[in-house]
């Protein structure tokens, strides 16, 4: 077998608002933090990284580093992102009232 291996890069999948809402829903229920972040930076890949800099006021180099595997964005960070993504990250299970 002489296949060829490529990179993959899910933000090239990322073409509608149902398929981020779907990634970040997954990446949410996994629970790890490092993947959670990750994830948020490839949606914000697939957007373009320049418009959320200018979007969130945060620079580029800022949401890279903050949405990366290693990475450790606070909640303001998180919460801002998020709002110019157009995404919503649904943490636990919802109150039972």
């Amino acid at each position: 077998m002489d296949g060829k291996i490529t990179d993959f890069d899910p933000a090239e999948f990322l073409d509608s608002d149902e398929a981020i809402q779907h990634y970040i829903d997954e990446a949410v229920a996994t629970g790890h933090a490092g993947f959670i972040a990750d994830s948020l930076g490839v949606i914000a890949r697939a957007r373009g990284m320049s418009k959320l800099a200018k979007e969130t006021g945060l620079s580029r180099e800022s949401l890279y580093r903050s949405l990366s595997e290693e990475g450790n964005p606070n909640l303001k960070t998180l919460l801002a992102v998020c709002k110019a993504l157009g995404v919503s990250m649904n943490i636990g299970k919802p109150l039972q009232v």
